[in-house]
């Protein structure tokens, strides 16, 4: 197109030619040197070789992907996902580059016909000439970067997308605006989204077509006359009226925002939703705003017809000072003045409001609360009894027990149990019981001899399982194993015991190709094995081969002889990955389980849709209301958003050990964000009917949904917006007793409630009041999926004008008698260490009942046995070898009613470590210490003889004189018999009575024998 006047001739004073060209005299002289045809060459061929490897590093990840989505039999999802991030990225690219593109021609197009002359406009000029000869490839470069970046960010918001597009009714209003909660969840958050693109839009084009002006001499910053043409008037008028225009929807849309705004207020940090100065004050502040920002944007429409600026102006320092003195003095004023006098008075309805809207979003509405005394005043006979129908106390801690797995089942170093085991059910002869669950899974970090054959090749999977019963131990102390060896055998029956899938297999393994797997350690040595499974991705072509060697970072995939026919590489192994990769819409719990499920061993993984757009409800932060003392070794929630206000677990997904399938079942029918989803992504999830029976036995409640229920009841039990506001019943969960600064964790046990008429296995926990130590309430949810009650929550509150013990104040009662801490320190001795495992808390006939196992670790043996377990009901205390025993010592009665065997001095306690050797030692001492006894007796006896002997001989009174000499004898020292496990030591007072052997740990028993009248 000419270019009209801007003294660009041949020999114009901006031509080539001319004094300010740069052939002019006033202009540089310089000349570049044209590349040869050689440098030409090569730089294209490089060119062309660079966009080549781009471009198959893009095909090789889009590619990789395709291919293990299609392993998974999941490519609806890939699909689904791939197609809405590339109609996203297409539209609103496009909509952006056409829209800036548009404003900059349209801006060229009204530059004035002549440049004015002064120096600002010939230093233009320069620029102006540069580019010149490139301007619509300058206007088509700026268009596309520009598209291509909000192309970019348009397509991340694809769940948006899809949720706007099937979003399914919740079937509930908001009080405020009575709106659908689907509005909030799934409309609002897209509404705001395209007004935010509409923005950045307007503003991009606005820049855009300023600078162009500015260049072109439309607008004149330091030239004298008008400092802007009346096209460049009328264009920037017309975004700028849009600007404002869509200001005015923002603020319209703001008065629904008002329901989701966040905030603190007072005992509530997560606070949703409006108070009595956002209906009061900014919702008809936002309603005004609304029309005066309209009318600005009328204003600036009208200079397309008006010369001048003057209205428009006007009308925009209306809105900006409506801004501050409507939205922001005036319902500062309302809240001093009419809210802080009658804060209470004022806040009262839209706490209520608040409270029911938090409760239904977190499915705590329905919580069963009693009032429960805490103080039992039942017969010591009926609470010796009721302890067996009551719970089944699991003894096992599966925190801690973990290491006693390994060294004893672990069998090959390159073993691996999880740091916390898991704890589920099984049927053990007929009895239901509750059992600590782990798997023997591969851990290359500690395989022989590490290189990528043995790495990736030949130690590929974990094998077995190993369970043991969590409410019995042996009498050694060690964990009563219900499935054990390898391979395993027990109780379990016949499964596919192979684990190709699991929590610690976080590398690729190529498997089922020619290089033969190690499959376990036999008797005859290990074991080969070759996949015989279909999962994974065949490796039989290049071009795959070649895919994977980029996307791996592994050359040695595209040329290794160990590839070959029916090679298949295995990714993306562990089961939160998984899950996560085929329902990317789902946040993830933190702690997977295993179980055998019709002779597989099956990866159960509960998962939850969330929101942060439900009306009023309170916000929390997953990440930080799921952490316990546990949670390092049990992991992490995977969400999708860290901060929610509405959580369901609508799903149960599980995963295959050996084949890595996934399957996803539909658990909450009823959950209208899952419907959206499903709708979304159909076929991906299965019916709830489609769930076995036996898969179903092993369903539980999922933690960390009940670790933010518990951090939402803290707050939220109250009866009414009274109590809330005062805060004075506020609770919070107690730090762990063994984990100080750390969240209890919640446990699983099989226990009945009041009320209830039989064991049901739970999951529980304990409050406290805020910042005492005193029990506050207990609470347990019906853990048993099978249970037509499961998800029941019954929790029971305890009277705030009486002391009941809570679980620290229990801890400090255990540590501070001095009984107790006396066999602590002997149980110390030597290198051996002390492990306090959980402590539980149980209702029992109106009091409560804390059991607490304890663990030593000797230094020979490495891994904690049960030695002693604490046991406190009311004012009693125990510390005994069994849990039976204790539970006689406090209630002082047997199950058979009878009074529980006085305790020997001293005795009746089992060493606290070792094997067949100590055993001997400690035999071997006894004897010698028998024979030491009938050594002295004979010597006495002697003794006895010369002493008559010599009062004859004097005529004195000989039997004064030896019972003066027995008992001089009998106060002799000890005699010591160390077995290289304690010590033994043994005196005689003269009347028969012997001291006591030691044993190890601090452990004594009966020296017997008799000393000499």
């Amino acid at each position: 197109m000419p270019d009209r006047g801007s003294g660009r001739g041949s020999n114009g004073p901006n031509g080539p030619r001319g004094p300010g060209g740069p052939g002019g005299p006033g202009g540089p002289r310089f000349s570049v040197g044209r590349p040869s045809r050689g440098a030409k060459t090569l730089l294209i061929t490089a060119a062309i070789l660079a966009a080549l490897a781009i471009g198959f590093a893009m095909f090789a990840q889009f590619w990789t992907d395709w291919l293990w989505y299609r392993s998974v039999d999941y490519t609806s999802v890939y699909r689904t996902q791939l197609l809405t991030r590339t109609v996203m990225f297409a539209i609103f690219g496009v909509v952006m580059a056409l829209a800036v593109g548009f404003n900059i021609w349209l801006a060229h197009r009204l530059r004035p016909p002549l440049s004015a002359m002064s120096m600002e406009q010939q230093n233009l000029d320069r620029y102006r000439m540069s580019i010149a000869p490139y301007k619509r490839w300058v206007v088509i470069g700026i268009a596309l970067v520009i598209g291509l970046i909000a192309g970019g960010s348009a397509s991340g918001q694809w769940r948006t997308w899809l949720q706007w597009v099937n979003g399914t009714s919740f079937g509930v209003e908001d009080p405020q605006f009575h709106r659908d909660v689907a509005f909030y969840a799934f409309d609002y958050p897209f509404y705001r989204f395209l007004i935010g693109f509409g923005f950045a839009v307007v503003v991009l084009s606005t820049i855009a077509a300023a600078l162009t002006h500015y260049l072109y001499g439309g607008v004149r910053l330091t030239t004298p006359g008008s400092r802007i043409t009346p096209a460049a008037t009328k264009h920037l008028s017309v975004l700028v009226g849009l600007f404002v225009a869509l200001k005015s929807v923002a603020y319209w849309f703001d008065r629904y925002g008002l329901a989701l705004k966040g905030g603190d207020f007072r005992n509530a940090e997560g606070w949703t939703g409006l108070r009595y100065v956002d209906a009061n004050a900014y919702l008809p502040a936002k309603t005004i705003l609304t029309i005066i920002a309209a009318i600005c944007a009328v204003l600036f429409f009208a200079a397309l017809w008006r010369r001048g600026w003057q209205l428009p102006v006007i009308g925009l320092g209306l809105m900006v000072l409506s801004a501050v003195l409507i939205g922001g003095v005036y319902p500062a004023l309302v809240q001093q003045f009419q809210v802080r006098p009658n804060e209470q008075a004022k806040e009262t309805p839209y706490i209520q409001k608040h409270m029911d809207s938090t409760m239904a979003a977190y499915d705590i509405a329905d919580a069963e609360i009693q009032d429960y005394s805490g103080v039992g005043e039942a017969q010591p006979d009926t609470l010796r009894d009721a302890v067996g129908d009551t719970v089944s106390i699991r003894q096992l801690d599966p925190s801690v027990v973990s290491p006693a797995f390994q060294q004893i089942q672990q069998v090959r170093g390159y073993y691996k149990f999880p740091d916390t085991l898991d704890v589920d059910r099984y049927t053990i002869d007929g009895t239901e019981q509750d059992t600590v669950i782990g798997l023997r899974e591969m851990d290359v970090n500690e395989i022989p001899e590490r290189n990528w054959i043995n790495e990736h090749f030949r130690y590929t999977h974990g094998f077995g399982v190993v369970a043991a019963s969590g409410t019995t131990v042996q009498d050694n102390g060690q964990p009563d194993f219900t499935e054990f060896d390898l391979p395993s055998e027990g109780e379990l029956g016949e499964y596919q015991q192979r684990v190709y899938f699991g929590e610690y297999t976080t590398q690729y393994s190529i498997v089922g190709g020619p290089q033969r797997e190690i499959d376990y350690a036999g008797e005859d040595g290990e074991v080969e094995y070759s996949y015989t499974g279909d999962s994974g991705v065949n490796l039989d072509n290049y071009l795959n081969r070649a895919a994977y060697a980029l996307t791996m970072g592994e050359p040695q995939i595209l040329y290794s002889g160990a590839i070959g026919e029916g090679s298949r590489i295995l990714y993306n192994r562990t089961p939160k990955e998984r899950v996560e990769a085929v329902a990317p819409w789902l946040t993830i719990d933190g702690d997977p389980y295993p179980a055998v499920v019709d002779g597989q061993i099956q990866w159960i993984v509960d998962a939850y849709t969330t929101t942060n757009g439900y009306p009023y409800a309170s916000r929390t932060t997953l990440g930080d209301v799921t952490e316990t003392s546990l949670t390092e070794t049990q992991g992490d929630v995977i969400a999708q958003e860290n901060q929610v206000n509405y959580i369901r677990n609508s799903v149960k997904a599980t995963v295959d050990a050996y084949s890595g399938d996934v399957v996803l079942y539909q658990w909450d029918e009823q959950d209208p964000v899952l419907k959206t989803w499903m709708s979304a992504f159909p076929g991906t999830v299965e019916p709830r009917d489609q769930i076995s029976d036996e898969l179903l036995d092993h369903l539980r409640y999922p933690q960390d949904l009940f670790k933010v229920q518990r951090d939402l009841l803290q707050r939220y039990h109250v009866d009414d917006a009274d109590q809330f506001y005062s805060g004075s019943e506020r609770w919070e969960v107690p730090d762990d007793p063994t984990h100080q600064g750390q969240s209890v964790p919640p446990y699983y046990l099989s226990m009945r409630m009041p009320g209830q008429d039989q064991r049901v296995f739970s999951l529980t926990t304990t409050f406290t009041p805020l910042n005492r130590d005193t029990l506050a309430a207990y609470m347990a949810v019906e853990a048993d999926a099978r249970s037509d009650d499961y998800g029941t929550m019954r929790v029971l509150t305890l009277p705030s004008n009486t002391t009941v013990w809570g679980p620290q104040q229990v801890q400090s009662r255990f540590n501070s008698d001095p009984d107790i801490a006396t066999e602590i320190n002997l149980l110390q001795r030597g290198d051996s260490e002390v492990e306090y495992g959980n402590l539980l808390t149980v209702p029992l006939e109106g009091g409560l009942l804390y059991v607490e196992p304890v663990y030593v670790r000797g230094a020979s043996t490495n891994y904690p046995l049960l030695r002693k377990v604490l046991v406190t009901y009311g004012e009693e205390t125990a510390f005994e070898d069994s849990l039976s025993e204790a539970l006689d010592v406090v209630f002082g009665v047997t199950e058979s009613g009878e009074e529980p065997p006085p305790e020997e001095p001293g005795g009746g306690e089992e060493p606290p470590e070792g094997g067949d050797e100590l055993q001997d030692a400690i035999q071997e001492a006894q004897e010698a210490l028998e024979d030491a006894q009938q050594s002295w007796d004979e010597a006495q006896e002697r003794l006895s003889d010369a002493l008559d002997r010599l009062a004859e001989a004097q005529g004195g009174d000989a039997g004064d004189t030896a019972d003066g000499g027995a008992d001089t004898g009998g106060d002799t020292g000890d005699t010591g018999a160390d077995g290289g496990a304690g010590e033994g030591n043994q005196g005689n007072d003269g009347n028969g009575d012997t001291a006591d052997t030691g044993e190890p740990g601090g452990e004594e028993q009966d020296g017997g024998g008799g000393g000499s009248a």
